[in-house]
């Protein structure tokens, strides 16, 4: 009988041996790291090729104007843009300020809803980034009553 520990172990070799012989998509490797370690909402659009950002009636960012529990703050972003390439989410008093990020192509509805952690309350913001590099965003306060961050 194959345990659960078993097949977890069996899988990871699998992928392991998938992604050593380069069977594995190059985009599914790839990971931003100048993006997720920004301190500002102008360094995370910067590090995806974006402007600086602009704000904009055709970005919509949907949050609870006060969050209970910041540990499980949901949140909708969308946008009627064309050509859009990123969706961003970022919390401005973050240690890092990028929550999420949604590559957008044509076969893609530029609409997405998640959950961040917010420690404190913070402007959120939501920026599309388009294929020519324009940045364009939406903002709202988010006011947290409990810390999702042990505060």
């Amino acid at each position: 009988m194959q345990t659960r520990r078993d097949t977890l172990q069996q899988s990871m070799a699998v992928a392991g041996l998938l992604a050593a012989a380069g069977f594995l998509p190059r985009d599914a490797l790839a990971f931003n790291k100048t993006a997720f370690e920004a301190k500002s909402i102008a360094d995370a659009a910067k590090a995806f090729g974006g402007a600086a950002p602009a704000e904009s009636k055709d970005v919509t960012l949907t949050a609870p104007d006060i969050a209970e529990n910041g540990a499980v703050v949901p949140m909708a972003v969308a946008s009627t843009l064309p050509n859009l390439k990123h969706l961003l989410v970022l919390v401005e008093k973050n240690p890092n300020a990028l929550v999420a990020m949604f590559n957008v192509s044509e076969a893609v509805e530029p609409s997405f809803a998640t959950r961040a952690k917010m420690g404190q309350t913070s402007d959120v913001y939501a920026v599309a980034i388009t294929n020519d590099g324009k940045a364009l965003y939406a903002k709202k306060e988010v006011k947290v009553t409990l810390g999702g961050c042990g505060g």
